[in-house]
């Protein structure tokens, strides 16, 4: 029996227990029973948050770059004992089955360690040399408070990711998790406050108007945000006005291209892996697959006997392949999507009848305009390649890009041509391509750019110091 920890939000070192009722229960997915009420902090709780991450903000600055790398690594090591309760509570809240919340658990300690790893090479800290041979010194600062928006799908993990950075680069933290999921991000911040000094890192916790008051406040200085387009564009709009920065990573409508030449076993492995990855709610989803036209019959017929082989059921099981959604009200939002889209729409397999299961759905007949957040994709034939790369291309987003071909050379020349931040040939897994290269977003997609380092430096600004020796 998994234990649900009571809402609570640490302000300053200590914790209070969420008082606001947000006027839902949160769900068992896979039941669909009520878990517990979801619940916010208190005005005066997110108003004490605010005031203390601008006190700290000057002290947490001052230290150096090597005491907080030590302190990163101490967060890592005692979060690395903490993992497997971490992730047990992730598939529990979100459906996701824990064969695959488990691995996406090292990122949960791994990202303090790669950030104070990163900050003992030097990311802060780099000399050029002029050509009179002075040094010119150009410094990393942290910009201040830091918010940190963070997700249902994988919001441990990402909490992770953001925080780390944002400590890394010497901002105090104020971390909001989605209102859906919060009960792993809550035993990250247990451990972190065992390790960090009060203040410099806080939960808060509600829905989208506690995020909206925190991204408004001035007293933030940058805000990171994972989320839905509604969403990154009200936090864009709050950090406009004061022109402060907003690193915003808001999803996509991927494509997958399956090259003419592609090995049918090949593509139907990685459309059904993309489709159902964390049961299709991920931003780098499935969401239209490109076929050749001859070869459309054939290819969703592969693709279907993919998905009615997947082993449906308990997040928690070990065997489980495929699980539910992360609650009812979402389930809603994607059968209302699904329908709205037209065309013909085929489930594959079968799913239990209670809880908040969506059998693996393709769509044929006609395209995608959005992304569904769910285990459904268009199929989408197309005639030449050059036809694929512009269909591919035909989205006002440009997250993650696919391309299955047998040709690996030619696969990679299209791959080349899609307008996206990452485009995988020949792979389909939700890891980046390589730890150490950016993950992008494009168009509606998003704004900036994260990383193992680009996410510590989004929270820097730059001071050039140096003396110039002209008279």
């Amino acid at each position: 029996m998994i234990r649900l920890p009571e809402p609570a939000d640490l302000v300053d070192g200590g914790w209070a227990a969420c008082a606001d009722d947000l006027g839902f229960d949160l769900e068992a997915p896979a039941t669909g029973e009520a878990a517990s009420r979801a619940r916010g902090s208190a005005a005066g709780r997110i108003e004490a948050a605010l005031a203390t991450a601008d006190r700290v903000a000057a002290s947490w600055a001052a230290t150096t770059p090597e005491h907080r790398a030590g302190l990163l690594d101490t967060a890592a090591a005692a979060l690395a004992g903490r993992v497997e309760e971490i992730v047990a509570l992730e598939s529990f809240a979100t459906g996701v089955p824990i064969r695959q919340t488990g691995p996406l658990g090292v990122i949960v300690h791994g990202a303090f360690a790669l950030a104070a790893a990163q900050l003992r090479e030097g990311l802060t800290l780099r000399t050029a040399t002029r050509e009179d041979g002075r040094p010119v010194e150009v410094h990393r600062l942290p910009w201040g408070p830091a918010l940190c928006l963070t997700p249902w799908n994988a919001p441990a993990p990402m909490a992770a990711h953001k925080t780390a950075s944002a400590l890394a680069a010497g901002c105090p933290v104020i971390l909001k998790v989605s209102e859906y999921a919060p009960y792993g991000t809550q035993l990250l911040a247990e451990t972190l406050a065992e390790v960090l000094p009060p203040g410099v890192f806080q939960l808060v916790q509600g829905g989208a108007e506690t995020g909206a008051r925190l991204a408004a406040d001035a007293r933030v200085r940058a805000v990171s945000f994972t989320g839905g387009l509604a969403g990154g564009r009200a936090v864009a709009a709050a950090c406009a006005t004061t022109l402060r920065p907003a690193q915003l990573e808001l999803g996509g409508n991927n494509p997958l291209l399956v090259m003419p030449d592609a090995e049918t076993g090949a593509a139907a492995r990685a459309a059904a892996e993309l489709l159902t990855s964390l049961n299709g709610q991920w931003c780098r989803a499935l969401g239209r697959l490109l076929v050749p036209r001859a070869r459309q019959a054939e290819l969703v017929e592969a693709v279907g006997e993919r998905l009615t082989a997947l082993r449906v059921g308990d997040p928690l099981a070990a065997d489980t392949e495929f699980g539910p959604l992360v609650h009812s009200a979402h389930l809603r939002r994607v059968r209302a999507a699904t329908e709205a889209a037209g065309g013909l729409a085929t489930a594959y397999g079968s799913v239990p009848d209670k809880g908040n299961f969506l059998a693996p759905t393709l769509i044929t007949g006609t395209d995608l305009a959005e992304e569904i957040f769910g285990p459904v994709a268009a199929v989408v034939p197309y005639d030449t390649v050059d036809e694929a790369v512009a269909l591919a291309n035909g989205t006002p987003y440009g997250l993650e890009g696919y391309v299955v071909g047998g040709d690996e050379e030619r696969a990679l020349s299209v791959a080349r041509r899609i307008r996206a931040g990452e485009v995988k040939v020949n792979g389909s897994s939700v890891l980046s391509l390589h730890l150490f290269t950016p993950r992008p977003a494009w168009g509606l997609s998003g704004l900036g750019e994260e990383g193992t380092a680009e996410t510590i430096l989004f929270f820097t600004g730059a001071r050039v110091v140096g003396v110039e020796g002209g008279r």
